[in-house]
């Protein structure tokens, strides 16, 4: 049996928060959920399973395969386990290997040293089989493992992705602390926008939620645009069956209907984004506009309008994005009538300025700052008509 027709468990990990759209994703592509996670969602199939998974998923972070999994109650048994996989059958015997941990272990102090553990143990089994170690390091662009470990058990995964698939490889010009390419999917994703409505970006910042938006509508893979993936340092890649995959999804992408209208006050954020979207080959289907965020153009029909303000960090700041909130619900009121609008905001305190009533709240991670997904539903008309009431909590 061919090591990439091996079924076994793979874990996709993302972001806290993410997990539920991620689901989606992974049933949408045909595959089990055996399990959602806070952070993550296993499913199973073959490393040849696993290019598909790194090339359509949107969401993920990282798709790991499991290798082997055993109980380890120290650092010797630890190594000795791990000393009898046949690794000569993974990584090449000129490769590079990186090894990554999650232990939560009473022998571990220093999750560093369970990494140098796993490096020995695989350098020293090279040695014996062959006479030969391959390198070792941080880079995640080879052969990448990660170990997770809590208490006694162990598994063993190999990152079928290498670097994260964030990295798209299209943000060339990120500017200041952009949002994750992995959570603007999810963000877009919840927004539960589809192809023929219109996708409006007031505050666009580099751009990531109008190109993530237009990649979604054209149906094209997001792996579609990356040249390295941990699997394709795994012995055995099939290199000519990706460069297919890769041929196929080029021929299935669409054109989408809508708009996706995406403005910033700053001209050097619409260059970025500008310079982004053409990265990713979709700069012509995304009208790019410097103007204040309440100049946006809405054009006629329905959609979704997608803000990310700043949360502020300071008092003073604080202070004056109040002000910017309320124009946003004033934005929204006066202007938006017939969309769905969204507030993507790590500062529930300033989301009160608003002056509308959430319709939902979906709770998002962007790094370490809980978030929330704020929905307004947006209508003509007076408020007592609408429904609308001021937000009084």
């Amino acid at each position: 049996m061919s090591l990439f027709t091996r079924k076994s468990s793979i874990l996709i990990t993302c972001a806290k928060g993410i997990a539920p759209f991620l689901k989606e994703e992974v049933i949408a592509l045909g595959f089990p959920v055996l399990s959602e996670l806070i952070a993550g969602v296993e499913t199973e199939g073959t490393l040849e399973d696993t290019l598909r998974l790194n090339f359509s998923i949107r969401t993920g972070q990282r798709v790991l395969y499991l290798l082997e999994s055993f109980t380890a109650r120290n650092p010797d048994e630890f190594y000795r386990k791990t000393l009898k996989f046949p690794w000569e059958n993974y990584i090449p015997e000129n490769g590079y290997v990186c090894v990554t941990s999650f232990v939560d272990n009473p022998s571990i102090k220093d999750t560093r040293f369970a990494n140098l553990k796993c490096k020995d143990a695989i350098a020293d089994r090279f040695y014996k089989k062959s006479g030969f170690r391959p390198n070792s390091g941080p880079k995640k662009d080879q052969s990448v493992i990660f170990i997770y470990w809590r208490k006694e058990r162990c598994g063993i995964y190999i990152d079928t992705s290498g670097e994260s698939l964030s990295r798209r490889g299209y943000r060339k010009i990120p500017l200041v602390a952009p949002m994750q390419e992995t959570l603007a999917a999810a963000v877009i994703l919840a927004t539960r926008w589809k192809n023929g409505e219109n996708l409006i970006n007031p505050m666009c910042g580099s751009g990531t939620l109008a190109i993530e938006a237009a990649l979604i509508a054209m149906g094209k893979d997001p792996g579609a645009m990356r040249n390295n993936h941990g699997f394709m340092h795994i012995n055995g890649f099939n290199r000519p069956q990706w460069r297919k995959m890769k041929g196929l999804a080029e021929k299935t992408t669409k054109a989408p209907s809508g708009k996706i209208i995406a403005t910033d006050i700053n001209p050097r954020a619409i260059e970025a984004a500008q310079s982004n979207a053409a990265a990713a080959g979709v700069e012509h289907l995304i009208d790019f506009e410097v103007c204040d965020f309440s100049d946006t153009p809405i054009p006629e029909g329905t959609g979704a309008i997608v803000l990310n303000p700043e949360y502020g960090e300071r008092m003073g700041e604080i202070e004056e994005l109040e002000d910017v909130y309320k124009r946003i619900g004033d934005y929204f009121k006066q202007k938006c009538a017939g969309y769905r609008g969204y507030i993507f905001t790590g500062n529930m305190e300033l989301a009160k300025h608003v002056g509308l009533r959430t319709k939902t709240r979906t709770p998002f991670y962007n790094s370490n700052i809980e978030c929330r997904l704020l929905r307004y539903d947006l209508y003509s008309g007076s408020r007592k008509k609408s429904g609308e009431t001021k937000n009084k909590e």
